[in-house]
This record gives C-alpha cells, sequence and structure tokens, in this order.
C-alpha cells in the first residue's frame, strides 16, 4: 500500500496534533470513560475533545476530574449530536478528524494511526472504519475486502468514521435539519459530487457496544423521517418518484415486520413528507451521473477506486 500522504505528514508533526477525536456524549458517563481511555492509548498524537450535550449524570464532573487534559465543551441545553458534531469540527485544530459514539472503544492502540494511512489518495475525503458489535452479532463491519486496492463505498456508519476536516467545513458539514440518524449517507453524497469518495478502512476494528440507554423510538421516527427528506434533498428528477416510492415501501415493510415501534417510523414517514411538501427544506439534487454512481455503490459495493474514478467530477479546491 503506498504510504499515506496524510501519515507522512503526522509523523513529521512535533508542536500539534494532526488528528483530532470528536466525541459528542449525553448522559453516557460510564461508557464515555471507557472510549477516553482507550483513545489515550493511541499510537499518535491525538487532540481530544467531548462535546457534553447537557447530561445531568455528573458526566462535566468525572471529565474535569479523571479527565483534566481533555477539552470539555458543555451544553446547557440539548442541542443533539449532529449539531454537537458539526461545532466541534470548527473548534478543532487536527486536519483529520475521528468521531466515535461514546458506547465505543478502540479495539488496540494502532486504530488512529493505520487509519491515516487509509488516506492514500487525494480523492478520498472520509474513512468507514471497520467495527463490531460484540454484544449483538460480533460481526466485521466496513471492513476492506482485501488491501491490494481502495475500496469505496456510499456511506460511512457515524460510530467509527474519519474525514478530512477542511472538505467537512466547505460542505457544511452534517445537515441539522436531520436532527438524529441519517446525516451520514447524505453528506458523503454531497461528498461525493465534489469529486471525494469514502474509502473503507483497513485498521483494527472499533468496539461498539450500542448502549442501553439508546432511544430506540428516537431512531425508529428519525430513521425513516430523514430517509423520505434525503429523497427530497438529493435525488435528481426522473429518479425522484421512484427512489420515494422504494422508500416508502422498504419503510413500510421494516416497519410492519419489526417488533419494535412500527407506528413511530409510519409516523416518521408522514412527518418527512409533511415538511418537505411544505417547503422547510430546499431541493438541491445532486448530478444524475454521481447520483447513479452512489446508487452503484450501495447495491454492489465495495467497489475499487479504480473502477469508478473516471466517473467522477475533478476534485474541488478544499
Amino acid at each position: 500500500m503506498r504510504p499515506s500522504v496524510l501519515f507522512e505528514m503526522q509523523r513529521n508533526k512535533t508542536n500539534s496534533a494532526f488528528a483530532s477525536l470528536v466525541i459528542s456524549t449525553r448522559n453516557r458517563r460510564t461508557e464515555l470513560r471507557g472510549l477516553l481511555l482507550s483513545a489515550q492509548k493511541q499510537t499518535v498524537p491525538l487532540e481530544i475533545i467531548v462535546m457534553d450535550d447537557a447530561s445531568n449524570d455528573g458526566t462535566s464532573e468525572m471529565m474535569r476530574s479523571e479527565f483534566p487534559a481533555v477539552r470539555l465543551e458543555r451544553s446547557d441545553v440539548s442541542r443533539g449530536l449532529i449539531f454537537q458534531r458539526n461545532r466541534a469540527a470548527s473548534l478543532v485544530r487536527g486536519e483529520v478528524i475521528f468521531s466515535l459514539d461514546d458506547d465505543a472503544e478502540f479495539s488496540s492502540p494502532n486504530v488512529i494511526e493505520q487509519t491515516l494511512q487509509d488516506f492514500s489518495d487525494r480523492r478520498i475525503g472520509a474513512v468507514a472504519i471497520p467495527y463490531l458489535e460484540p454484544s449483538n452479532d460480533n460481526e466485521l463491519r466496513q471492513s476492506a475486502p482485501n488491501t491490494s486496492d481502495t475500496w469505496v463505498t456510499d456511506t460511512f456508519v457515524g460510530t467509527a468514521h474519519a474525514l478530512l476536516r477542511g472538505l467537512f467545513l466547505k460542505l457544511g458539514g452534517y445537515r441539522e435539519h436531520l436532527l438524529h440518524q441519517g446525516e451520514e449517507g447524505d453528506y458523503c453524497l454531497r461528498m461525493l459530487e465534489t469529486g471525494y469518495v469514502t474509502r473503507v478502512g483497513c485498521a483494527d476494528p472499533i468496539h461498539h457496544y450500542e448502549s442501553p440507554s439508546r432511544s430506540l423510538e428516537r431512531m425508529d421516527f428519525y430513521g425513516r423521517r430523514n430517509d423520505i427528506i434525503y429523497a427530497w434533498q438529493n435525488v435528481p428528477m426522473p429518479y425522484l418518484p421512484l427512489h420515494l416510492g422504494a422508500t416508502v415501501l422498504r419503510g413500510s415493510i421494516y416497519a410492519i415486520r419489526s417488533a419494535r415501534h412500527p407506528m413511530k417510523m409510519f409516523s416518521g414517514m408522514f412527518s418527512g413528507f409533511a415538511e418537505c411538501f411544505r417547503g422547510d427544506f430546499e431541493r438541491r439534487p445532486v448530478n444524475s451521473r454521481i447520483y447513479r454512481v452512489s446508487r452503484e455503490l450501495k447495491k454492489r459495493g465495495p467497489l475499487p477506486l479504480r473502477s469508478v474514478i473516471d466517473r467522477l467530477p475533478p476534485l474541488s479546491a478544499r
């Protein structure tokens, strides 16, 4: 594998962190402690910033007592994960932002170093870091099929990813009206339109433990709502009607078969349509060619970068 330009720059830096770890947290003090302990063992300099989204379980007090060297930014009013990640991107100094959920941990001290090496091509704007869920099926996800090619995909999972800070800020970060769920795919599609891709990583995996305090009702509502908003804002004509129809069908089947909160899912889809038809969100569809590339990556991916690069636009300066 060709050495990463970013990694070589990192090795030559002595006075400042090249990479920054962003953690948005709310009322998960115990899980956050485990993540911070694993982050402090990384083999390269790492700036760490914790965005406390109005926790009331003593998170900030724990931070000040046990991790005084870690930067803490506390909000008195909960603004949500997407808002906090966007705000953190404007505060950090690192050229590469690593973002993990507060209920995740690094499995080894090498993850940051290995992922920096994954930024081995100018086209790579984000890396989907491998991860697994030990308390679930323990299946390895977001892992490159091999290291002989640079493999790219359509999106990353929020609990395990890294991205270029400059590009993220240029594109306006995540769309905050999504509030919760689905911001990653939306960002990766907009990034793809500027010529940058999401690489499937080769690093040691992140361990995601899925905190029992997660609100599944909230996830089910906003997941289906944001599927509709994603289509409305991003999908070009003549693909929009078919994409929306397929989205509603898949969402309905999932809601009916799910043992969780089917009415929340249907309510989310209804809310998405109502907000779009009300004109709350401006349509900014991507180029039809980029949309087709994204759909191919979703259905067939991951694919080698060399198989899609000719269909991407020239890189936009960042």
